[in-house]
């Protein structure tokens, strides 16, 4: 019984013509094409720009760290290291790979800003 239900299946799949057979080819071939241009094509453009913004680190600019610290670049140690200042005399050295993008100016000023706005408290409100 199971071999004349086996070939009953093989003799209907070869008189259904192969257009089945060309649809499910050309899918399998668009797999590869859909992942080349969904994630590695991107992928490769987000380190090519991760590259550039390291190389063009100067001297002077307030980055931000890939472990979320600011500070502003103070010197080179070679090709592939910096010192930053973190704080007022404090600063560390970094690998240039460790940066991960330039901050603004902008967003430490308003952080120093705010900080002002709350005042400590004086002998007038007690």
């Amino acid at each position: 019984m199971p071999s004349q239900l086996i070939t009953a299946l093989i003799a209907q799949e070869s008189s259904s013509g192969g257009s089945g057979a060309i649809i499910q080819l050309g899918i399998l071939l668009l797999i590869p094409f859909a992942m080349y241009f969904f994630m590695i094509r991107p992928q490769r453009r987000r380190v090519r720009e991760q590259q550039e913004l390291q190389r063009s680190i100067e001297v002077g600019d307030e980055v931000i760290t890939t472990s979320g610290v600011y500070g502003i670049i103070t010197g080179e140690d070679g090709d592939s290291r910096f010192w930053l200042e973190i704080d007022d005399d404090v600063q560390i050295r970094i690998a240039r790979a460790a940066v991960s993008g330039k901050a603004s100016l902008d967003e430490g000023a308003d952080d120093d800003d705010a900080d002002d706005a709350v005042a400590a408290p004086t002998a007038d409100d007690a």
